[in-house]
């Protein structure tokens, strides 16, 4: 199992987690308690670039919902960003697909 690391940064549209490592049951409270410190604005986006992202379990989509409620409920948008294809396969069999907006990379995801 790969440690979690959580990187954040600003872009014009709002934050940026760059998420490496597995995404689990063991880790994915980490990802809740990043997000639910973070302050949105209305209109905001909050991109979870997936690129580096290794493993991701039920554990950690259920943490990707739990981001985008954040978002949602403050009024701001969630997108993710270079989605794993083993990971993108998952959400499109539940139908995740259509709840996240899905982009190729982060730059495409901050874009105005």
């Amino acid at each position: 199992m790969s440690p979690l690391k959580i990187t954040p940064r600003d872009a014009a549209t709002g934050p940026v987690l760059e998420i490496a490592g597995d995404l689990d049951y063991d880790h994915a409270d980490e990802l809740r308690s990043v997000v639910s410190g973070l302050t949105l604005e209305p209109g905001q986006r909050l991109v979870l670039d997936l690129r580096a992202m290794e493993f991701c379990d039920s554990s950690g989509i259920t943490a990707l919902l739990a981001a985008r409620h954040h978002a949602i409920a403050a009024e701001a948008d969630v997108a993710l960003a270079a989605v794993p294809a083993n990971t993108l396969r998952i959400l499109r069999y539940v139908g995740l697909d259509q709840v996240f907006t899905c982009h190729p990379d982060s730059e495409a995801a901050t874009a105005p």
